[in-house]
Order: C-alpha cells, then sequence, then structure tokens
C-alpha cells in the first residue's frame, strides 16, 4: 500500500531532502520537517511559496499528480499587488500568453483574506499606497511559477501565493510546517 503525506511547506522551505544547490547549506528543506524514509514529493513548490505538498513513496501516484497531462486541477489562494479589475480576472479565466505559450483557462474568483491564514515569517511587506488584494486560483497545468507569471502578466504582482488543495486533498486546517499521513 502507498504511502501519502500531507505537508504544509512553509515559506523559504525548498521541497526537497536536501539542499545540494548551496554550499552553506543553510537553507530549510524537507529533512528539516519530515522524517519518514522512502517517500518523495509529487510535484514542486517554490521555496517563496507556501501550503500543499503531497509526499509519497509511489511513483505512479507521483506522476499523476504531478504530469501536466494528467490535468490534476491544483487551487491556491494568492495575494496580489492591487485591486484587479474585472478585465484582468477574466483575462485569467480565459488564459493568458506567457513566454512559453498561452496558458489553460483557469477557474479565478476574488476573495477576502482567508479565515485559516496564518502569519508568514518574514511578513508580505506592507505599502501604505498600494492596496492589495486576494484571488482563489485554480490551475490544471502546472509550468515553472505559473500562477506568479500569470498574475503579473494582467499587472497585479503576487505577494504571497499558497496552494490550498491538489486533486482531492487539501490544508484542511493543517498548521504550516505540520505534515500526516493518510
Amino acid at each position: 500500500m502507498s504511502r501519502i503525506i500531507l505537508f504544509n511547506k512553509p515559506f523559504n522551505c525548498l521541497s526537497q531532502f536536501t539542499d545540494k544547490g548551496n554550499e552553506g547549506g543553510d537553507r530549510q528543506t524537507l529533512s528539516d520537517y519530515i522524517d519518514v524514509p522512502g517517500v518523495y514529493a509529487a510535484g514542486r513548490l517554490d521555496r517563496d511559496s507556501e501550503g500543499l505538498l503531497v509526499l509519497t513513496d509511489d511513483g505512479k501516484l507521483q506522476a499523476r499528480i504531478a504530469e501536466p497531462k494528467r490535468k490534476t486541477p491544483k487551487t491556491y489562494f494568492v495575494q496580489v499587488e492591487g485591486a484587479p479589475e474585472v478585465r484582468s480576472v477574466v483575462a485569467l479565466r480565459r488564459g493568458v500568453v506567457l513566454k512559453d505559450g498561452k496558458t489553460a483557462p483557469a477557474v479565478v474568483e476574488q476573495v477576502a483574506e482567508p479565515e485559516w491564514l496564518w502569519p508568514r515569517t518574514p511578513p508580505v511587506r506592507f505599502r501604505k499606497t498600494v492596496p492589495d488584494s486576494w484571488l482563489k486560483i485554480t490551475i490544471t497545468e502546472g509550468r515553472n511559477r505559473q500562477v506568479r507569471r500569470m498574475t503579473a502578466a494582467v499587472g497585479h504582482p503576487t505577494l504571497r501565493l499558497i496552494r490550498y488543495s491538489i486533486g482531492e486533498w487539501s490544508l484542511n486546517g493543517l498548521e504550516t510546517g505540520a505534515y500526516h499521513a493518510i
């Protein structure tokens, strides 16, 4: 039977167990939080992004989650700079043109700051003269830094990105830095 672990990855943590790219080795990795041998991340979540990471020892499951052909939905709560107008939201819904081509349509809605949100360390920069807003975005692709590039393409750079769900799995109250096996 496959082992599946849901992990709420903190900001500034790598989505891997070792830090081979850093001579000092002082960046946080999955091994700082998870002591379960033989599991690996199914897909990635950038160091400056937070939220759900699924780990498993099942290669077929990893492929199902990570392969773009499978179109596994991934939902993110995204704090963006500014207050997106309807045309920006519509553009995200229809797909936006990036350097590597047009994105597939996304499910996008403007939402209030999530009630379950934990404080980030360090906090997101605050600017008195520039408001920020929250979007809930569901994509079925998995391009490199895709959500960040999409929001920037419509004029609203991402300030904070939290992956809430992957397919059938979600954070569901899982504290930042915590994991549980299912």
